[in-house]
């Protein structure tokens, strides 16, 4: 057990190393369009729900043209509807790819954690695939939109519904 850990210890202080020439780290914050997708469809009044989101982040540039950007966020989720308002802890790993000197492409995985309440029929841990586009404004500066759709069903297996959330972010980040 030992060795393991020191094995790993030292892989991550020897990847560390080689990333920190082009590591930066930031905040970023935004909008929140969401809503779920039902199946069978919904036979209320689904309607999505604005929230908001903050986070921070680091980004471990791999190459010229190519970063890891692993994030933590707070984000504002579900529908409109009382009983599907979801907020989660979120952890998007996204690899970033430089189109030109202002765009940047990401794409990759997400996990997310429930907050707020619990055994209210929504799962606790959810899974998702983000997208979206970064245009920097300044060095230090960047607009970005992404778009996030769940893999997983979000509601319980006792339930007779399947739903997915489904979420576009607008955003404003800052790198130091």
């Amino acid at each position: 057990m030992k060795k393991a850990l020191l094995f790993v210890l030292l892989v991550s202080f020897s990847a560390f190393y080689g990333f920190s020439q082009g590591t930066k780290y930031g905040v970023r914050a935004g909008l929140n369009i969401s809503n779920m997708d039902f199946d069978p469809d919904a036979t209320f009044n689904n309607q999505h729900r604005n929230g908001l989101m903050i986070g921070f982040f680091g980004e471990f540039g791999l190459s010229k043209s190519v970063a890891f950007a692993p994030e933590l966020q707070f984000s504002s989720e579900g529908s409109k509807a009382a009983a599907f308002r979801l907020d989660f802890i979120q952890l998007p790993a996204l690899f970033k790819f430089r189109l030109s000197e202002k765009f940047h492409l990401g794409i990759g995985p997400q996990a997310g954690v429930k907050v707020y309440e619990h055994e209210d029929g929504v799962k606790n841990f959810v899974y998702s695939g983000v997208g979206g586009i970064e245009f920097k404004l300044s060095h230090t500066l960047f607009l970005d939109a992404r778009y996030t759709y769940g893999f997983t069903n979000v509601l319980e297996d006792t339930m007779s519904l399947e739903a997915k959330n489904t979420n576009i972010q607008f955003g404003f980040g800052y790198k130091f």
